[in-house]
């Protein structure tokens, strides 16, 4: 193999792949390696990026959406001088390293968000372009382009398989994403072989029916090859977003494993890893080899970085002298600072009327869309159900960015491009559905919570209150399975003013995702000064007349059956006590004190209340309480006759609570 300075660039960064994968015995050599030359192209002579500045703000980002090559973006990272040292390299997937085998966002300077599902990443980067493209609209000026960066992504036959990377692939043609620029690893291999086993698509075609530009090269060593067509994308505009395919070689040059599935998933041994390092012109027995030659090519990523940064630090002063306070609000949303003020429109809702929380819900939305103007988000085509729409705002579409986003029926590419934005910066963020297709979005919703970015889920039409739609579209597992993820917090309120308060936390939280799950039947409206206790997750919403001898949990819709409850009790001499529990993870969060204080472990008898599963609740009930809910699926019928029919009632819970005492 020829040892110009770009192969032996090229070479070194693979050989950190397979040292790496061989040191820890386990991990992702061959892509990494087919990927070298694609990577030193892009980051070399187009990525816009200061590795002495990892954070610069009009950086163009970049996502490795196959994270299983992580190894590729740690080679990148350490060879172009960002602060990943050789020493983390050698401790690849080890304990404490900041190798992890998937790239973690917050985790390891330079990685943009956290790749490992295959599509997640496609979807993020679409969610990193429509920022992009709505911050642009908000403040870029005449003379004065402040944003202005590109998203690029490298996908595999992975990411173009997996439903999330076409819902995404559908959504950003349709947008016209120009400044998305993917590039597709079409290597033909997966871990059970080639991948004619299972996969025979046309994937250029199949974007071009989307809307993208395609464009080939035929060999991923063609290093003018990926330069034309990586100019061609990022210089000459088409309206489109573009996709750049070429035919790698899984393991290349390793003589005797290139092309083969042996070379994807497991290290290559240390014989072959000796002989591919000799075709190279390495020396055989040399581990974690980096030339002084090597080094100078990849330093040239340094260079253009503070080129770039300063270049465009000039521009922003000048930005700044002449739209002041466009420069401000610009430096404020991008550190995540939500307008001053902006809880001053919050609605506060009467009591006494009725209302259902997915309303309330879309009430607060629109409150919160006049005080925070980068405040947007959308649904998966059921807006008008969900009670997302932001009146008297535009629709995001290609000719414009406003804050309606319609992410059409695409739930797995919503929760992944609310997760982009959200992760680009600049934006809050909210996504919306049926609680029931929720279970579309959990790998995006746990993706939020793994990288603790403050996304929204709103998630209407809550439990079997659905009614004649029947047990397709009626949540019966979905909250207490979301209550497991970790770091998510899962409301429920029981009423408007609840709601208020769930939505509040949601936007005053940085470090992860609230979701919310809304009624689609009207509630009862409590009295606003008793649910302001709602933020601390758990709270006394009714007092006992005397010390308590029941306690009723409840949340959501059935805080209301408990209250009702809890007004016969007391008629028949019970004091009983009325505790809402909105959001579970906040009220375990709360001093022990506190929560001894509203479930006194005193008092055994209680009883929880919750149109769901009732698997989780004995960690409030305790061996001496009982639990109401639904353990099965349920049926097509009016709400109020499922819940008469299921026993969620006043009368039911009070025959319960009556048998524990």
């Amino acid at each position: 193999m020829p040892a110009t300075a770009d192969r032996l660039a090229i070479n070194t960064l693979r050989g950190l792949a397979m040292d790496a994968v061989q040191a820890a015995n386990s991990g992702h050599p061959g892509t990494p390696m087919a990927l070298a030359p694609m990577g030193y192209v892009l980051w070399t002579k187009f990525l816009r990026h200061n590795p002495k500045h990892p954070a610069w703000l009009d950086r163009d980002r970049f996502v490795l959406s196959c994270g299983h090559a992580s190894m590729l973006l740690y080679g990148l990272l350490h060879l172009t001088g960002y602060d990943l040292p050789l020493d983390e390299l050698k401790a690849f997937r080890q304990w404490g390293s900041k190798t992890p085998g998937h790239p973690e966002f917050g985790h390891t300077v330079g990685v943009e968000t956290t790749t490992g599902p295959l599509g997640q990443g496609l979807g993020n980067a679409l969610g990193m372009a429509m920022a992009e493209k709505f911050l642009a609209e908000q403040f870029n000026r005449s003379g004065h382009e402040i944003v202005n960066h590109r998203t690029f992504a490298i996908v595999s036959d992975g990411d173009v398989m997996e439903g999330v990377g076409q819902e995404a692939a559908s959504l950003a043609g349709h947008l016209g994403l120009e400044k998305l620029i993917c590039l597709y690893d079409d290597n033909h291999i997966t871990i059970e072989g080639d991948t004619d086993l299972a996969f025979s698509d046309d994937v250029g075609k199949r974007f071009e029916a989307c809307g993208w530009r395609v464009l080939k090269v035929l060999t991923g060593e063609d290093l003018n090859g990926l330069e034309s067509a990586l100019h061609e994308a990022t210089h000459e505009p088409c309206g489109k977003p573009s996709l750049i395919i070429t035919r790698t070689i899984i393991g290349f040059p390793a003589p005797n494993k290139q092309n083969h599935q042996d070379a994807h998933g497991a290290p290559l041994g240390k014989d072959e890893i000796a002989a591919t390092k000799a075709v190279m012109g390495f020396e055989p027995d040399a581990t974690f080899a980096v030339s002084d030659a090597a080094r100078a090519s990849w330093n040239v990523c340094l260079e253009r970085g503070e080129l770039f940064e300063s270049e465009w630090q000039a521009r922003f002063e000048a930005y700044r002298e002449a739209h002041p306070a466009l420069a401000s609000q610009y430096e404020s949303w991008m550190k995540g600072e939500l307008n001053a003020g902006w809880e001053d429109s919050m609605p506060e809702f009467a009591a006494g009327g009725k209302m259902a929380t997915r309303d309330a819900s879309g009430k607060v939305i629109n409150a919160l869309a006049q005080g925070i103007p980068n405040f947007l988000g959308g649904s998966a085509d059921l807006g008008s159900s969900n009670k997302t729409v932001i009146k008297d705002a535009d629709d995001y579409s290609r000719k414009e960015s406003g804050r309606n986003l319609h992410f059409g029926v695409r739930e797995h590419a919503m929760g992944a491009a609310l997760n982009g934005m959200s992760l680009h910066g600049g934006v809050r963020t909210f996504g919306a559905t049926f609680l029931i297709f929720s279970d579309y979005m959990r790998p995006s919703v746990r993706l939020a919570a793994l990288m603790k970015q403050p996304v929204c889920f709103v998630w209407t039409h809550d439990s079997i209150g659905v009614g004649e739609d029947g047990p397709t579209h009626q949540p019966i597992e979905q909250t207490m399975s979301l209550r497991m993820i970790p770091g998510l917090h899962m409301w429920r309120p029981a009423d408007a003013n609840e709601t208020a308060v769930a939505w509040k936390c949601a936007m005053r939280r940085q470090d992860g995702p609230s979701a919310f799950a809304l009624t689609r039947q009207n509630l009862p409206v409590l009295d606003a000064a008793k649910t302001a206790d709602a933020a601390r997750g758990g709270y006394i919403l009714e007092e006992a007349s005397a010390t308590p001898k029941i306690i009723l949990l409840a949340t959501g819709s059935e805080v209301a059956v408990a209250l009702e409850a809890r007004a016969s009790l007391e008629s028949s001499g019970i004091p009983t006590r009325v505790v809402s529990l909105p959001c579970w993870e906040i009220f375990n969060a709360q001093d022990a004190a506190y929560r001894d204080s509203v479930i006194p472990e005193a008092i055994k008898a209680r009883v929880s209340i919750e149109a769901g599963v009732t698997f989780g609740w004995q960690r409030f009930t305790g061996d001496g309480g009982a639990s109401i809910g639904l353990d099965h699926f349920g049926a097509s019928a009016p709400a109020e006759t499922l819940f008469e029919q299921f026993g969620i009632t006043a009368e039911n819970v009070v025959n319960v609570a009556k048998g524990l005492l």
